[in-house]
């Protein structure tokens, strides 16, 4: 004999579902040993929708628990569940009615108000996640999905801009110009305007790779301080720049978050997160 379906618990909103599914976990951790299927069913803006979901309710003996705002929808849960004998859970009706009460005014009914307050949250966590895992040019295979691709040569302030954009929601990624290595051919076939070139003048290179050769102990002569050598590698990397056609920031003298608004600039960003 075949075993049992468990209940299925739609979970209804008109924005992401985020509330209705949290209050709808804390009450589960009090039946543990129970087997139940969870539906999210986010964006729920129209009543035929409600009515979609709570006929797929009444099929699989489900209970929905319903997180919107909006009269029609809200109307449209209680009539289709009252015809179909659907049982729902109004996760937000007790809270609206004792708000009322309080306020003596009616609620705004706008649906998304919540994902739209925090919107800038997860939009700011997104990007650093996203940075963290595009830095100094590991997974060229997701450039496609950067906001911005800054290239340059090693301390030309490439990581330290990427993430002053990220905090501020930007997906910035970086891809470093090392002499002698091919481009990824990932960042060559993303749109020019994508990208945008940081170059530093020579004499200012030097002394950021010495200082920073110094902060960490391993201070050596070498190509990465020469003077001749890091000024063929500056032209090298400007050239590369000019050939595909990628702007440039002088970035030599701009501390981080000077570069960062003339990247926004540069890609037509909205400076608005940048405060």
């Amino acid at each position: 004999m075949p075993a049992e379906r468990p209940p299925t618990l739609f979970v209804v909103s008109d924005g992401r579902g985020q509330t209705g599914a949290a209050v709808l976990q804390a009450a589960l951790v009090q039946f543990r040993e129970q087997r139940y299927a969870i539906v999210r069913e986010a964006d729920v803006r129209t009543a035929e929708r409600v009515e979609a979901i709570v006929d797929a309710a009444a099929k699989t003996h489900g209970v929905v628990f319903y997180t919107l705002v909006a009269d029609e929808t809200r109307r449209a849960v209680r009539r289709a569940a009252a015809s179909r004998g659907v049982p729902v859970v109004d996760v937000l009706g007790s809270a609206l009615s004792a708000l009322h009460d309080l306020f003596k005014r009616d609620p705004q009914a706008e649906p998304g108000l919540l994902y739209a307050s925090e919107r800038e949250v997860f939009d700011r966590r997104d990007a650093i996640d996203f940075t963290l895992r595009h830095d100094d040019g590991r997974r060229p295979d997701g450039l496609v999905r950067a906001d911005v691709v800054l290239v340059g040569v090693s301390r030309a302030g490439k990581s330290s801009t990427c993430f002053y954009l990220a905090y501020q929601g930007v997906k910035a990624a970086n891809v470093p110009l090392v002499p002698g290595q091919p481009l990824p051919p990932e960042l060559v076939s993303l749109p020019p305007d994508r990208v945008i070139g940081l170059w530093v003048n020579p004499g200012r290179l030097v002394a950021m790779r010495e200082a920073r050769a110094q902060q960490l102990g391993t201070f050596k002569a070498g190509d990465y301080t020469d003077h001749e050598a890091v000024k063929l590698e500056a032209r090298a990397a400007h050239r590369i720049m000019s050939d595909q056609g990628w702007q440039t920031i002088d970035a030599s003298y701009l501390a981080v978050e000077e570069i960062a608004r003339d990247v926004m600039r540069l890609r037509g960003l909205p400076e608005r997160s940048l405060g």
